[in-house]
């Protein structure tokens, strides 16, 4: 053998060494999935998520870095209910990657599979901002989660077939684990069970739906509208009426307007973090977030009490 035929052969070894060991390179839209695609992924893949977990998911910064980013992914993971349509498009458009094309093995949409809430009958923007799909913050009941999570490890053994079973064996670690929080967290939340509970934005009907919760009195009059001093005035008649204990508010919201219905009220203010990394003790991933908001809401109550 030539020292020339050695040099090329060596060469294709490293070659084919470094593709065997290659890591999928994949992009979540906002932290939810990014926390699950981390529990599916392990260290198959390099996570790149491009919402902040403070960050309002209707109006992520859409940063020229997100398009190099999404130009190298392998895979590009997203709500697919139209919660990222003012800010995801033109970002997929820009990073002219045909991986990333709908309908391709690497547009990974997690609403697969899922039943949403509150699909509306006709499109009415003067209804304020409504989803076609039905309402996409769909990640906060655990059940859907767990479906979420099905809808990754398929996705991402078809992109890396030898890695399948590794997948898998996530899948099933995580379902497990949710499975058994699931249990303690309903049994948690039982004494709250059919409470009504204010929250700033329609982001919660999964979570309330999955526990027993009202969740159906909003800070804001319409979706994604401000709040008006007359719509305050009627919430917070109905919370003196209806003896409601407990506002949520997420992070990127206007507090200040949570903390003077609470004022006025007497009703316990939470913040309630939208996304795994929104709040301390949720960095974990996403049954650590799921944890706190349960036990953050439990205890809430009881202070009420």
């Amino acid at each position: 053998m030539t020292m020339k035929t050695l040099l090329s052969t060596l060469l294709a070894l490293l070659g084919l060494a470094a593709t065997a060991g290659a890591k999928l390179n994949v992009v979540a839209t906002t932290p939810d999935f990014g926390a699950i695609a981390k529990e599916i992924g392990g260290d198959k893949i390099d996570l790149t998520t491009l919402a902040k977990p403070t960050e309002d998911p209707h109006f992520v910064d859409a940063k020229p870095s997100f398009i190099v980013k999404l130009s190298r992914a392998d895979a590009l993971i997203e709500g697919g209910a139209e919660l990222e349509v003012g800010w995801l498009p033109p970002l997929v458009e820009g990073a002219r990657n045909s991986k990333l094309e709908a309908g391709k093995p690497g547009r990974i949409l997690c609403n697969q599979g899922l039943a949403l809430l509150e699909v509306p009958t006709s499109l009415d923007r003067s209804k304020g901002d409504i989803h076609a799909a039905g309402n996409p913050h769909y990640t906060t009941d655990p059940a859907n989660a767990k479906i979420c999570a099905a809808t990754i490890a398929g996705a991402l053994a078809k992109l890396d077939p030898k890695s399948a079973d590794y997948f898998q064996a996530n899948l099933v670690k995580f379902t497990a684990r949710l499975d058994a929080k699931l249990a303690e967290w309903q049994k948690l939340l039982e004494p709250a069970k059919g409470k009504r509970i204010v929250t700033y934005h329609n982001s919660w009907p999964y979570f309330a739906a999955r526990f027993g919760l009202k969740m159906d009195l909003f800070l804001e009059p319409k979706p994604g509208i401000p709040p008006t001093p007359s719509h305050l005035a009627e919430v917070i008649t109905r919370v003196k009426a209806e003896n409601i204990r407990a506002i949520v508010v997420e992070p990127h919201l206007n507090r200040k307007t949570a903390e003077a219905v609470a004022g006025h009220t007497g009703a316990v203010l939470l913040d309630f973090a939208p996304y795994p990394g929104g709040a301390k003790g949720t960095e974990g991933g996403y049954i650590e977030w799921m944890d706190t908001l349960v036990h953050s809401l439990a205890k809430g109550f009881a202070t009420a009490k």
